[in-house]
Parts: structure tokens; sequence; C-alpha cells
């Protein structure tokens, strides 16, 4: 039986970005040096692929740093912790390695500079998130106030209007972001923002890229977790720019094929925890239904690497 034609646009960049490649490095390096387990305080990318490949490996994921026993090492994930929890791992004498993606370390010492000038800071995120958590961790309570929304800017009530700065999750929404900074600097015309945007290079590079890919598409497909901050985001954006139906999936299991019948093309991408390997496996999923044509969407290219830590690097 003949197949039907669908184009495939393909985005780029998509997938991995140069912190999710570090932490899993950082994961990969630890066992292969100190062996097996190697204990990770929260998953190490929000990937539930990627995670069980490390727990194959001999990776434990654990939510507490009370979970890790004395005589393992123990490694922070990509998101970032609050200064507490490398605080609490001196304490018990913890050998750890921190895989903080080092373009939310820039956050947390631009928060810093800034709490150290006087200023109290208001973070764009999302509550409960582990970046956030990490983020507002890194100055006394009370010296970060939340804001998820453009209405959330007028419910703040901050200790001195004239002594404020921003800082942003560096995975959210460019355009929705942009939204919100506009509010605080129209309520808050003394408030300081970012020397450079704190949402970062890969989160923007997906979302331009879904954006140039999302008018030519009936349907369009982002592989990532539920968890994952950046992919959820992809979805929202491609709806935005103009594919009514833009759905996460985390694998080619996940594809629902009914409400894809009698498409002609889709956009596919991937958040930045997800591997390439899933997307060939969405491709391929569709090539065994349709007579596929891939189309590359590329809006930018990457070239950006983050080493891992020196202790790794270092002779056993």
């Amino acid at each position: 039986m003949t197949k039907p034609p669908l184009v495939v646009y393909l985005a780029a960049p998509r997938g991995f970005c140069a912190g999710v490649d570090r932490a899993i490095k950082i994961v990969e390096m630890a066992i292969e040096k100190w062996g097996a387990p190697v204990f990770v305080r929260h998953e190490i990318v929000h990937n539930k692929f990627v995670v069980d490949g490390l727990r194959a490996k001999g990776a434990v994921f654990v939510e507490d740093l009370d979970d890790c026993p004395q005589d393992r090492p123990v490694i922070f994930s990509a998101h970032g912790v609050p200064k507490s929890v490398p605080a609490a791992a001196e304490a018990r004498k913890l050998l750890f390695v921190d895989a903080t993606c080092p373009l939310v370390s820039k956050v947390h010492i631009e928060a810093a500079r800034h709490h150290d000038n006087g200023l109290q800071m208001v973070m764009i995120g999302h509550a409960g998130h582990p970046e956030t958590l990490g983020t507002m961790g890194q100055l006394p309570e009370g010296e970060v106030l939340l804001v998820e929304t453009v209405q959330d800017v007028a419910q703040i009530t901050p200790r001195d209007p004239a002594k404020l700065a921003f800082i942003t999750q560096t995975t959210l929404s460019v355009d929705d972001t942009a939204g919100i900074v506009a509010a605080l600097k129209a309520r808050f015309p003394a408030i300081v923002g970012p020397h450079k945007e704190d949402i970062c290079y890969a989160t923007t590079n997906r979302q331009e890229a879904v954006k140039a890919m999302a008018p030519r598409c009936d349907a369009m497909l982002v592989i990532g977790a539920p968890n994952s901050s950046n992919s959820k985001r992809l979805v929202e954006v491609g709806r935005t720019a103009g594919c009514s139906y833009a759905q996460l999936v985390q694998r080619a299991d996940d594809i629902d094929w009914r409400a894809l019948d009698g498409i002609t093309s889709i956009g596919i991408t991937a958040g930045a925890s997800a591997p390439e390997v899933l997307v060939n496996e969405v491709i391929d999923a569709f090539r065994a239904r349709f007579d596929v044509t891939v189309q590359p969407v590329e809006t930018a290219v990457e070239n950006v690497e983050f080493k891992v830590p020196r202790v790794l690097r270092e002779p056993a």
C-alpha cells in the first residue's frame, strides 16, 4: 500500500545543550573514576530516558542529601541547588561534584552581587522548579521575591521599591518573560536588570527555531519530559507561533496517531535535555506510516562547550 507523503520539518538547534551534555558527562566520569554507585541529588537533567540510562550504569537518584551515604560521591543536578546543600555536604565531609549548568551559576553570582550591593531581588521563574529553588536559595529568606506572571508583578511588596534588581530562570519563554520584565520596569522604574539576558542561549535558540517552523506545520511534536521547563515552553511557543496542534511526547510510543490523521506536514523538535536518539526514534515511527521527506529548519548554529570540573579530569 502506498504511504501518504509527509514533510517533516526538523528544528535546528534542538536537543542537548552544553549544560546538559556537561552534566551527563559528569555523572559518567564520576562512575568511571570512583565506581558505582554514585549518588545524584535530583534527576541530573529532566529526561527519563537519560536518567534510566545513567541508573543502569550505576547512578542512584535521590531527592535529599540525607539519603546519600557517607562513603560515596554525590553529584548536584544541572538545575543548581540552594547554598544550604553544599554547606550540608561539607559538614558531613561528603565528596561532592557540582554539575550546575554554568549559565545557572552565572545567575547565582549575579543575585549574590546585587544582594551585596543592598538590592532585593525579584526572580521571574516557576514556583517549585528546582532551578528556581536553587537560585532563590542563594540568598537569605525574604531577599528574593518570586513572580510567575505579569499579574504577580502588581502583588509583590518589596522592602524598598528604589532598591530592586531582577533575575530570571534560564528556561523560560523569551516572549512571556519580556512582558513580565516590561511590567516590572513600569512599576519599578529604578529596577536593575542583568548585564546579559538570563534566559540561556539554548532556550532562546530552540524557541526561535520553533517560531520559524510552526507556521509551516499542520502539527508539531516536542520531544521532552513533562517536568522539563524548556520543553513545555517549546510547546507553548509553537502554539503561539501558529501551529494549533503542538504536543509534548517523551518518545515515539506517546504519539497520538489518530490526532495526526490527514496531516501533510509536521514539525519536530526536542527540549534541551532530550537526546537525539529519541528524535530519530520519532522520525522512524513516521517513516513506518508515511513517505517522509525531512526538511531542516535551521535558525542558529551552536558550538558552545563547558568543561567538566577539574576533580574529574585529575587521576584517581
